[in-house]
C-alpha cells in the first residue's frame, strides 16, 4: 500500500467529516418528516383547520343574518318545511280525504234526495156551507 500524501489525508479526513454531518443532517431530517406525518399531528393539524374554518363560517353567517334577516327567516322556514314535509304531506292528504269525503256524502245525498219521491200533501177539503 502506497502512503497518502498530507494533502490526501486532509481530503480524506474532510469526507468523512462531510459524510458525518449529511448522515446527522439525514436522521434528522428523518426524524423531521415522521413527526410531521404522523397520524397524531395530521389529526391535530385537521381539527385546528377545522375549527378555524367553522368559526369563519359561523362568523360569516352571523354577519349575513345582521343584512339581511329577511332572506335568513325564508331560508330557515324553507328548511323546517324541507324537513317536516312527511308529517306536512300527511297532514294535508287527511285533510284532502276529509274534504272529499265530506263532499262525496253531500252530493249522495243531493242525489239520494233527488232520486226519492216527494212526498204528497194533502189538502183539506173546504167546502163553505151555505
Amino acid at each position: 500500500m502506497s502512503e497518502d500524501t498530507p494533502e490526501v489525508a486532509a481530503a480524506r479526513i474532510e469526507v468523512e467529516r462531510a459524510r458525518a454531518r449529511m448522515l446527522e443532517s439525514a436522521s434528522e431530517l428523518q426524524a423531521e418528516l415522521i413527526e410531521m406525518f404522523s397520524p397524531q399531528n395530521w389529526a391535530r393539524d385537521i381539527w385546528e383547520g377545522a375549527k378555524e374554518k367553522g368559526a369563519d363560517l359561523a362568523e360569516e353567517a352571523v354577519d349575513a343574518v345582521r343584512n339581511r334577516p329577511a332572506v335568513a327567516g325564508g331560508v330557515l322556514a324553507a328548511i323546517a318545511l324541507f324537513l317536516a314535509r312527511e308529517p306536512l304531506i300527511g297532514m294535508a292528504g287527511k285533510l284532502a280525504d276529509g274534504v272529499g269525503t265530506k263532499r262525496k256524502a253531500r252530493k249522495s245525498r243531493k242525489t239520494a234526495a233527488a232520486a226519492a219521491p216527494k212526498p204528497q200533501t194533502r189538502r183539506k177539503n173546504t167546502e163553505t156551507i151555505e
